[in-house]
């Protein structure tokens, strides 16, 4: 990679040129679309354009750094590659090796989605299974590659990983050259870095706005102390941007190019996720609807503007779907359980099952709950989980269950109560 001409920054636009022209096989990397979202847009008075870079080949722009990456080494003699992820650098990899008529051994954590595991073998790649994490699993990785001929293909801390990446960045330009406000994902730093170099290239005045999940943030406490920090742990649903921690390289083109960077809650990327299905028609993964979640956070104001969230993956696992799914739809109320304390005598269990339904509402399942420390003899808990249209119905129905005479509780705002 060349140094910048005008600056400290190791990357430059013109490595990110050189870039595109490498990925100029759209059966390695296709120009993926951007479609207005009136929806969104009506949701926060802006103009919202999504870059759904999650219908990329391997459902993410990882594809655009690997192989900008591997072609390189693989001209230079190099025959096989060694990476570490969670799942959709691993599939990048992959896809890129084989391409370039190399092998990959990807070392992806135990707990990495099935759906990205079985992708990354079917685009040729070799799968091991390492570490708790993706701190661990790379330092496992690294070891590895210290004993072999293999080359370290890192998910982030590579100028030509990071080029690569940039490549999206010039697209999105060129998609709405126009845009005020561009919104991007941030896990160890690579995507947002490329796309950032080349907007503010393109566009100096466009806002680069970064991401990251409450349970993985690293970049603010990066930036106040001034080298990268690396969590002991990461928790949350988006393990797309789970890295927990950033790299110097990173840290330095985000501290120079990245105007703003906002925190969004699983509880907010859960209902992003629901949202662009409900709205958008799109399945996209945790990462990828953190872009969106922060558009409709109170942490970002983008009223006025015409503002480019990127979808940056899709490969949701259908377990996790269900999870998130689950969690979004208990937040609105439209699955609800009901704790209802009876004294526990025949008939009660159908006479309040018969007050829900004259409310129009679903029983999914009810149980008996008898062995409660506060319990009196001779009472007992009803569960109900019951579907609902919304909060103003679940509203209905507990205050129908409470006019019948029994005590009850939303189960699921007590314990978000309890938890804040």
């Amino acid at each position: 990679m060349t140094q910048t001409e005008s600056d400290t920054l190791s990357i430059t636009y013109a490595d990110i040129e050189r870039a595109r022209e490498r990925l100029d096989d759209d059966t390695v990397v296709k120009k993926t679309p951007v479609e207005r979202s009136s929806s969104l847009g009506g949701f926060v008075d802006a103009e919202v354009y999504l870059k759904m870079e999650h219908l990329q080949w391997t459902g993410s722009f990882k594809t655009r750094g690997a192989y900008n990456k591997i072609s390189q080494d693989v001209a230079d003699g190099v025959e096989s590659f060694v990476a570490a992820s969670a799942g959709n650098h691993a599939q990048g990899v992959a896809l890129a090796a084989t391409k370039c008529g190399a092998e990959s051994t990807i070392f992806m954590p135990e707990n990495a989605p099935q759906a990205k595991i079985d992708a990354t073998r079917s685009y040729g790649g070799s799968v091991e299974l390492v570490g708790n994490d993706f701190q661990e699993t790379m330092s496992h990785a690294k070891a590895v590659v210290e004993e072999t001929d293999a080359e370290f293909v890192h998910a982030y801390d590579d100028l030509d990983i990071i080029a690569g990446q940039g490549t999206l960045g010039t697209e999105m330009y060129h998609d709405c050259p126009d845009v005020d406000t561009v919104i991007v994902p941030i896990g160890g730093g690579g995507l947002i870095s490329g796309v950032s170099t080349a907007i503010k290239h393109l566009s100096p005045e466009t806002r680069v706005v970064g991401v990251q999940a409450t349970g993985a943030e690293t970049v603010h406490e990066s930036l106040d102390k001034g080298i990268p920090v690396v969590l002991d742990e990461v928790d949350t649903i988006a393990d797309g941007i789970a890295t927990g921690g950033i790299s110097e390289t990173t840290l330095d083109i985000i501290e120079a190019n990245v105007d703003e960077v906002v925190t969004v809650s699983d509880t907010d990327i859960a209902q992003a996720i629901l949202l662009l299905m409900e709205r958008a028609k799109q399945v996209v993964e945790g990462a990828g609807a953190a872009s969106v979640a922060a558009v409709l956070s109170d942490g970002l104001d983008v009223s006025g503007e015409t503002v480019m969230p990127l979808l940056c993956g899709g490969n949701l696992d259908m377990t996790q779907m269900r999870e998130v799914l689950i969690h979004a739809l208990t937040e609105r109320q439209q699955l609800l359980q009901l704790r209802v304390r009876i004294d526990d005598q025949p008939g009660v269990m159908e006479e309040i099952s018969g007050v829900i339904a004259r409310q129009g509402a679903n029983i999914h399942d009810v149980r008996h709950e008898r062995s409660v420390e506060n319990l009196e003899i001779g009472e007992a808990y009803l569960v109900f989980n019951v579907e609902t249209s919304g909060a103003e119905h679940a509203q209905t129905i507990i205050t129908a269950i409470r006019d019948a005479g029994y005590p009850v509780d939303n189960v699921a705002r007590e314990a978000k109560s309890s938890a804040l």
